[in-house]
């Protein structure tokens, strides 16, 4: 009887949800050049990718421990190196952040959160 109890304690928890806030991040090359060794910065950590080809994508999710700034770095076809800050997280966030390169413009961010996050 008591496996029982047990049990359904351990049912009710999983279906009501252990739930992580998450940040789907996006990297998105509208130029028609290569872009190379980029890096996104957040809080308690970062991500990156070695090249992004024109029209190409970059996708990671990742959880936010702390607070503090954004900022994404990266060099050009030219062999430039460039840094643009972006919006502040603070942890228990979720939603999507979508950094867009354009051609003669600095990075685009748009930081979308989820209903409900802080």
């Amino acid at each position: 009887m008591r496996f029982f109890k047990y049990f359904a304690l351990a049912a009710a928890l999983v279906l009501t949800g252990c739930h992580s806030a998450f940040i789907d991040a996006t990297i998105s090359n509208h130029t028609a050049e290569s872009i190379a060794l980029i890096e996104v910065d957040y809080p308690s950590a970062s991500f990156g990718t070695q090249t992004l080809a024109p029209g190409q994508d970059f996708h990671y999710s990742f959880k936010i421990l702390g607070n503090g700034p954004t900022t994404v770095l990266w060099t050009d076809a030219a062999h430039h190196d460039h840094k643009k800050s972006g919006p502040a997280l603070r942890e228990g966030q979720e939603g999507k952040l979508l950094i867009v390169f354009s051609p003669n413009a600095d990075p685009a961010w748009n930081l979308q959160l989820v209903n409900g996050a802080r």
